[in-house]
C-alpha cells in the first residue's frame, strides 16, 4: 500500500508568540508574525509583524509592515507602513516609509522617513 502525503494549507502562513510566553533571544521569520507574549531580543521579518495589546518587547524590529498595539522599547525599521494603534506604548526611533499614529498611542522618541 502506498501512502500519499497531501498538504492542506489555508494559503496564509503566519507565526505566533502567545500570551504567557517569554522568549529571550532574536527571532527571524520569513512570514507574518504575531506577538502577544514577552520578547527580549530583536525581530527580523520579511512580512508583517503584529504586536498585540498585551505584548511587551524590548529590542529592535525590522520588517515590511507593522501594527503596534503593545509595549515596545527599541528601534524599528519598517520598509512600508508602521501603524501605532491607540493602545501602543513606544519608546525609541522609528524609521519608516509611512507612519500612522492613532489618538491615544504613546510615542516617546524620534521618527525618520525612509524612501
Amino acid at each position: 500500500m502506498k501512502w500519499n502525503k497531501e498538504t492542506v494549507s489555508s494559503g496564509i502562513a503566519h507565526n505566533a508568540l502567545a500570551v504567557g510566553t517569554y522568549v529571550k533571544g532574536n527571532i527571524s521569520a520569513e512570514e507574518d508574525f504575531r506577538i502577544d507574549g514577552k520578547l527580549e531580543g530583536d525581530i527580523e521579518c520579511t512580512g508583517k509583524i503584529i504586536v498585540g495589546p498585551q505584548a511587551e518587547i524590548t529590542g529592535n524590529i525590522q520588517c515590511q509592515n507593522t501594527d503596534l498595539m503593545g509595549l515596545i522599547v527599541g528601534n524599528i525599521t519598517i520598509y512600508e507602513t508602521a501603524s501605532l494603534k491607540s493602545t501602543a506604548r513606544f519608546t525609541g526611533e522609528i524609521a519608516a516609509k509611512y507612519i500612522e499614529i492613532e489618538a491615544g498611542a504613546v510615542f516617546n522618541g524620534t521618527c525618520r522617513m525612509i524612501s
